[in-house]
């Protein structure tokens, strides 16, 4: 099965079937703000990345699906692979189809951005798959997890699992991340939007300390996962690259709609 998401929900499409490659176009997106609108409106995580290329996929001149290719939080995720510097390889930030593309669409779509980004003589590309189920506070599956299946397809180097951390999970199943709660408690630029995320859910309008404001609202708002880390792949986009491309460990095959849940902590 080919996962598709609309409204924040995960979709499914079967196996064997073949896009019409003549009805889609693919174009590079100008402005965040086009690409974010539609990730935010249907990518279970409602966030997005530090874009640096953004690609449409678009099915008779309406957008289908949404490529971003970003730089990660720490740049050592692109560096320890290609031995370049980080400006010179990027991370896949979001990958995003609808329901109504076809199965096949996935590699379809990638192979064209990947061309445009050899043209930017990018030295090679990285990107996660989270096989951890997440799930509302009363237990709707909002994201099944996956192992990466459209990147093995699409002959990705397998370089095994990241690092493990603790996440916090608001009540739709959706991530609070570290950096969103340091620029609350930092007052940092961007931080009213993102007190707003917990406002959403109920918070009172930070007056006065947001420490002691994060100290309220995080445990009462908030839930504990302990994840084991996410699957990491990695493509070479010159041949320069391919040298320091480590051998691929062998593809994860269990699906993860039957694994274990992660352990989660109220």
């Amino acid at each position: 099965m080919n996962q598709r998401w609309r409204n924040q929900r995960a979709f499914y499409r079967p196996n064997g079937e073949v896009i019409r490659t003549s009805e889609y176009e693919i174009f590079a997106i100008e402005h965040d703000r086009d690409a974010r609108g539609f990730i935010e409106a249907h990518h279970y995580s409602r966030s997005y990345p530090a874009a640096r290329f953004r690609f449409g996929l678009y099915r008779h001149g309406s957008l289908a699906g949404v490529a971003v290719f970003s730089h990660p939080c720490n740049d050592a995720v692109l560096t320890n692979v290609f031995h370049c510097s980080a400006i010179d390889a990027v991370e896949l930030g979001r990958f995003v189809l609808l329901d109504n593309v076809p199965a096949n669409g996935e590699t379809w779509f990638l192979a064209r951005c990947f061309e445009q980004l050899k043209r930017e003589d990018l030295v090679g590309v990285v990107s996660f798959s989270d096989p951890v189920p997440r799930r509302t506070r009363e237990g709707t599956i909002v994201h099944p997890g996956h192992i990466g299946t459209i990147y093995q397809a699409f002959n990705g180097c397998y370089l095994g699992l990241g690092a493990r951390r603790t996440l916090l999970l608001l009540p739709d199943g959706s991530v609070l991340n570290a950096r969103t709660v340091q620029k609350i408690r930092r007052m940092e630029r961007g931080w009213k939007y993102a007190a707003a995320l917990l406002e959403r859910f109920g918070a009172d309008a930070i007056n006065g300390d947001p420490v002691a404001w994060l100290d309220r609202w995080l445990p009462a708002l908030t839930r504990r996962l302990h994840h084991p880390g996410n699957h990491k792949y990695a493509w070479p986009l010159q041949r320069s690259a391919r040298k320091w491309m480590p051998i691929s460990m062998q593809y994860p095959k269990f699906s993860p709609l039957f694994a274990p849940p992660a352990q989660e902590h109220t």
